[in-house]
């Protein structure tokens, strides 16, 4: 389990950077958040760490723009966000390190990938319901599902602000299903991670995300799309040589 001043230190850092990262292009932090975190707790320790953090940090962002927020979206997202749970609460796969690391890479080179007529945007009949199915199912495998979602929602021809704060709204119901699954129904309790490292992990989110308003802000809808698309596939492909570094590593 984490333990040590440096290791706290590099923590709350961690924390702090990824999610104004994420408040600004409401993606990437996540999946910066969630490699690091693998390299210092067991899967499910880091699937509840990590859950709780991010449901800080979009339930914050969320909370900051809720005025943009598309509640018919979010309603439908959470039904089939609803169903992935019911499926894996059947099967309570539990994956390793480097199945969450290489599945980290492969979302979003998968994502950005689809083409349009086969990843609507989310105000589309049944796109938000397999977004919500999908992206959470994802969530239980790699820990992560914003890339994925983004491709049904960064489509919408709509103001970014839409975008953040429905994603936001959306990823909240994600991160609780996962932390319901890792934290009740798979560990019971096998894999706590302590209160207070859960308090101050939702603490130093929701001052990264409250940081990064202003940023979003000031940039343009054209550099919000630009550097979303660079920035998670470059992570993407670093998780992925280190998920296959680790699979393909002799025992």
């Amino acid at each position: 389990m984490l333990s040590g001043p440096l290791a706290l230190i590099g923590l709350a850092v961690l924390v702090l950077g990824t999610s104004f990262l994420s408040g600004v292009f409401g993606i990437a932090g996540g999946m910066v958040l969630m490699g690091g975190l693998l390299f210092l707790l067991p899967v499910p320790a880091a699937m509840i760490l990590h859950g709780v953090t991010q449901l800080a940090a979009n339930g914050w962002r969320a909370v900051l723009w809720w005025r943009y927020i598309d509640f018919r979206v979010v309603a439908r997202f959470a039904a089939g966000s609803a169903a992935a749970l019911a499926l894996f609460s059947f099967l309570l796969i539990v994956p390793d390190r480097a199945t969450v690391l290489i599945s980290l890479g492969l979302v979003p080179f998968m994502a950005f990938a689809l083409p349009e007529r086969y990843a609507p945007h989310a105000r589309r009949r049944g796109a938000a319901e397999f977004a919500g199915f999908v992206g959470t199912g994802l969530q239980f495998v790699s820990g992560v599902s914003g890339p994925l979602l983004d491709a049904f929602l960064v489509r919408m021809p709509v103001d970014r602000r839409i975008i953040v704060a429905s994603k936001s709204a959306c990823q909240v119901m994600a991160h609780g299903m996962k932390l319901v699954y890792f934290g009740v129904i798979v560990t019971a309790g096998g894999d706590a991670v302590s209160g207070w490292l859960l308090l101050m992990g939702a603490g130093l989110a929701v001052v990264g995300t409250s940081l990064a308003r202003t940023v979003l802000d000031r940039i343009t809808d054209r550099q919000y799309r630009t550097w979303t698309k660079t920035i998670v596939l470059g992570i993407g492909a670093v998780y992925l040589v280190q998920g296959l570094a680790i699979l393909l590593s002799p025992a």
